[in-house]
């Protein structure tokens, strides 16, 4: 098992990107979360499967329909991350 935080930085607030990350996560496997950022990004921290792992990067490339994603940064995590995938 891997788990990687991303940042995702663009029109991802208030375009349904978290729940849509949600949603791509627990399709793939994962266990994470993903919440919004005062600083207008979108962090997601996700763990499970390096394919899966991969999988979802990708996605986050673009996001659902409404975003517009400019930058995703990432990051290995090193803490445990919770079973199931939360929005904060």
């Amino acid at each position: 098992m891997v788990a990687a935080r991303f940042l995702v930085a663009g029109r991802v607030q208030g375009v349904y990107f978290r729940a849509s990350t949600r949603e791509r996560a627990l399709a793939l496997g994962l266990d994470g979360q993903a919440r919004n950022l005062a600083d207008g990004r979108v962090e997601v921290v996700a763990a499970g499967e390096a394919a899966a792992l991969e999988a979802l990067a990708e996605w986050l490339q673009h996001g659902p329909p409404a975003a517009r994603v400019e930058q995703v940064l990432r990051a290995p995590w090193p803490a445990p991350v919770a079973a199931g995938f939360a929005i904060g």
